[in-house]
């Protein structure tokens, strides 16, 4: 019988998984797996099977954000106002007011890959900051719009 301490980071015997789990198969929907056991993964990263509420929560006010800022661009364009960021400028140029589409297809995919990658070192962060920066263009966007 062998007898280990409760706080060891330590494999017993040959690893069972051949390669790990990828980012997307049948554990993405019915797996159990939240959280790493083991030290080295957590500080490594890797894929869960479920994501917290937390990350959810983030993740959900984005695409709110990002729909807000589109509709309050929007209603900046119709007052004679410009868009300040160059990339989005030129979808505007090509797509005209329809841009909002673009823009929101391409944050919901941003987000399902931030969602994917969740558990690797600084995503968590990236995905409080990019929120925390969207909160704070839709604030400046409402500055705007009461100061005209």
């Amino acid at each position: 019988m062998i007898f280990m301490e409760e706080n060891s980071d330590k494999r017993l015997g040959k690893d069972r998984r051949a390669q790990p789990t990828p980012a997307i198969s049948r554990y993405t929907f019915f797996g159990r797996r939240k959280d790493f056991r083991r030290k080295a993964e957590r500080q490594k990263g890797g894929y869960v099977d479920r994501y917290s509420s937390v990350l959810f929560f983030f993740l959900v006010l984005i695409l709110v954000l990002n729909i807000l800022d589109a509709f309050l661009t929007l209603m900046i364009l119709d007052l004679k106002g410009w868009e300040a960021n160059p990339v989005v400028r030129s979808v505007i140029d090509l797509y005209g007011m329809k841009f909002w589409i673009w823009k929101f297809f391409i944050v919901s995919f941003s987000i399902g890959l931030l969602c994917l990658h969740s558990r690797f070192r600084l995503v968590k962060e990236a995905i409080i900051g990019i929120s925390f920066i969207y909160f704070a263009v839709v604030i400046y966007q409402i500055y705007l719009l009461t100061q005209i």
